[in-house]
């Protein structure tokens, strides 16, 4: 008897270990129920804060998608012949070859280039010549003449077709001699 009695204090409930198991199953589902809604709450109090300029950012979206669908695509025009500009004899470069690709909004606006060319390049070759040699042979220097050559593109469209529609300008070749 004394055997029987061992047997059954060294078995466990199977009524016990459910329990346990359950009880913990219930705590942490409570824990992550408890965290997601504290998170919420949270959430929603930060969109209240800043919730109108997140609207007013998500509608402007909307709006320029809308527009971009309606709007005309984006079009490369590239200028025909390069750019060729003569520098003075006491300069460290004699001549300066630029080949422009400029991005415009729409066929109009290309239109309006291709028509308007002899001021379009007028213009540009003006610009460059000002800029000098030594300015056109470095990073910075670059990069300001092609803000400077986006500008008076800009300058030229408004002008001759009432907008501008000049994006970007691209060197396609740009040599020093």
């Amino acid at each position: 008897m004394a055997e029987t009695h061992t047997n059954e204090e060294g078995k466990k409930s199977p009524k016990k270990l459910i329990i346990i198991i359950l009880s913990a199953v219930l705590l942490v589902a409570a824990g992550a129920g408890g965290g997601f809604f504290y998170m919420k709450k949270v959430s929603e109090a930060g969109h209240e804060k800043g919730g109108d300029k997140e609207k007013h950012a998500v509608e402007e979206h909307k709006e320029e998608a809308s527009h971009d669908e309606k709007a005309e695509p984006d079009i490369f025009y590239d200028l025909p012949s390069p750019l060729v500009v003569d520098f003075p004899a006491n300069s460290s470069a004699k001549v300066i070859k630029i080949s422009l690709t400029i991005l415009v909004k729409g066929e109009a606006a290309k239109t309006a280039l291709k028509k308007n060319e002899p001021m379009l390049r007028n213009n540009l070759l003006m610009l460059i010549s000002s800029l000098g040699a030594e300015k056109a042979k470095t990073l910075q220097g670059k990069q300001e003449l092609q803000a400077s050559m986006l500008s008076e593109i800009g300058k030229v469209l408004e002008k001759m077709a009432g907008k501008n529609t000049a994006k970007e300008v691209y060197f396609t070749e740009f040599v020093m001699q």
